[in-house]
Formats: C-alpha cells, structure tokens, sequence
C-alpha cells in the first residue's frame, strides 16, 4: 500500500479516510488483526467510521508476528524486559517509513533537529538491543551537524561539564534522558540552564512508584534551573512518537491520534475528560497494526492534547512514560 500520503494529512477529514483505508488494507492482510476482527465478529465492510475501527491488544505484539506487508522484515524493535516477561517484538518491512515519521514529527514539534546540539543521557536503552528510541536518537546524532551531539552512559561528570558549558555560550541544547539517569545527573552536579530543553522518556528502573509525574518534573525543574520538563511518549509497537512540551500534556502529530475506551467495555469509546484505556491509531504503523490498544490510562481534551494517568493493574512495567499519577 502506498505510503507516501501518510505525512500529508492536514486536517480530520483526511485522517479518518487515511485511516478507514489503511484499516481495510490490514483487515484483509494481517493475518493476526484479520483473525481478531473476526473473533469479535465484527465485518471489515461495516467499518465506516473511525470510531468504529477494532483495535488490536498491545499484549499480541508479545505473542504473535504482527505483519500486514508481504516484503521481507528488514529489522525488529525490541521492548525492554524484566527476567521472566515477555518482551514485545515489533517487525519492520520499511525503516525508511519510521525515519520519516520521527523527524517529521519532531519537526512538526521543535523544528530543524539540525539546529540543536543533541545530548542523548539512555543508559538502559544503549546496554540493550532493537530499541526503536536508540535507532532515532542515533540517527538524529550520526546527521547532526555539531561535534557536541552525542551518547552518554555513566560518564555523567563528562555530560555536566559540556552541558554547563555549551548552555553558558548560547548553544541551543536538546537533552533527552531516561527518567532515573536525569535523577542521578542531578543528585550530583547542579545547573542554571538558559537555552536546554530537558525531555525526559520515562522510566524509572524500579523506582517509578516512589513518584507521581507532577513530583519528578518538579525536581528535575529545580535540579537543571528550567521552567519545564519535556517529555517523549514512543513505545516499540509505535512507528510515531507524542511529544509534551510541559505539565504532562502531549500532543500527537497530524497521522497519529489518540483515543480512549472504556474500561469496562473494549469496544465503547469515551468523550474527553473521561478516563480509561489509551487507544492509539498511528497510521506510519501501515505495514503491521495501526490501531493498538494499550494497556495505559489516560483521557483527551478537546484541543487533542492528552494526559497519561498510569496503566492497568498488573500489566508488566516497562517501556516510556511510566510515571504514577
């Protein structure tokens, strides 16, 4: 199916005709979604309307080959995992349509990423392999103009000293750093940043239940001297990625899109301001699911911003954002 027009949609007309036509391309090619439509006996051809389109459990990216193109995988994203859970596989028949989603998407967000110097602070994620984060971080470094861009594991002393010294000349600075690395930057070096946007991409290893969201920006706030934190919300089952500029609201780019369902009902969705299950249509996803339902909690607002509340009891912790509220 032809891709090109993904990253064209300019208003909610022509997302919803994208999305009913990518809907009947994987009803009909994706053997585990077709199979699931099926179970819940729904009819592809009575699909009219966005609101109506079945999404797909996250949890079968765990345990089946999410596919809807005939080509050949050419990689697959790995989630992250504890020792006994299962991790999520996603499969990649194009990673030229993942590239074009994540930097039109941060383009659409923060403009040229040429014009940042980028410090990437991802320890979990560098010491594990097929993280779908790492691949776009690592390409937005490996094509960026500046000498400065670049990984950091534990040489944290390193990061605080160029980081102090690149933001007292001016230089505009975008570090993106897993939850608990940017905890321990700043438990030991302090900073008074001017021109550093501070996005953090969740995870807390095991600590996430010590802090809400509101708590951890607050300290991470006061810790890099900032007005606001910024924060990613991406998940390996996503070929496209959420962006908060502030006080955990996200806003989606024009080809993906956030609903939310009923708890108690899979298959209701909700109005804004409601709580329950983080439903996601995120059409770069074209050659394996589109239409994942995840196992976050959150609600909309009717600017089409959204908020991440948490995630269901007992569904395993990994991945972005998984800050308690």
């Amino acid at each position: 199916m032809n891709t090109s027009n993904i990253f064209d949609i300019n208003s909610d007309k022509s997302f919803e005709n994208l999305a009913l036509q990518i809907f009947k391309y994987q009803a009909e090619n994706n053997v585990v979604y077709k199979e699931f439509i099926s179970y819940i006996n729904i009819n592809p051809l009575n699909i009219n309307y966005l609101k109506d389109i079945p999404f797909l459990p996250i949890q079968f990216f765990k345990t089946h080959r999410i596919v809807s193109s005939k080509t050949q995988i050419k990689t697959t994203f790995l989630s992250s995992s504890t020792t006994g859970i299962t991790q999520s596989k996603h499969h990649i028949t194009d990673i030229s349509v993942y590239e074009k989603s994540f930097k039109k998407g941060f383009h659409h967000f923060y403009g040229n990423d040429q014009n940042y110097i980028i410090l990437a602070l991802l320890p979990s994620y560098l010491e594990r392999n097929g993280s779908s984060l790492i691949y776009m971080i690592e390409n937005f470094v490996s094509n960026n103009q500046s000498k400065h861009s670049g990984f950091y594991l534990y040489n944290l002393h390193e990061l605080a000293k160029k980081l102090n010294e690149l933001d007292a000349n001016n230089k505009k600075i975008l570090l993106i750093g897993v939850s608990y690395a940017l905890l321990d930057l700043i438990e030991k070096y302090r900073f008074s940043l001017k021109n550093t946007i501070i996005m953090e991409t969740g995870g807390m290893k095991g600590r996430c239940k010590e802090l809400i969201r509101e708590e951890l920006h607050q300290i991470l706030c006061k810790g890099f001297g900032v007005e606001k934190i910024h924060s990613e919300y991406g998940m390996t089952e996503l070929l496209s990625q959420a962006y908060s500029k502030g006080n955990g609201i996200f806003f989606t780019p024009p080809w993906m899109k956030i609903l939310i369902r009923d708890t108690e009902d899979a298959l209701t969705l909700l109005p804004h301001h409601k709580t329950g299950g983080i439903n996601i249509v995120d059409l770069a996803n074209i050659n394996s699911c589109s239409f994942i339902a995840t196992q976050d909690l959150g609600k909309t607002s009717p600017d089409n911003s959204f908020e991440i509340m948490g995630r269901f009891d007992n569904y395993d912790i990994r991945g972005c954002n998984l800050m308690i509220i």
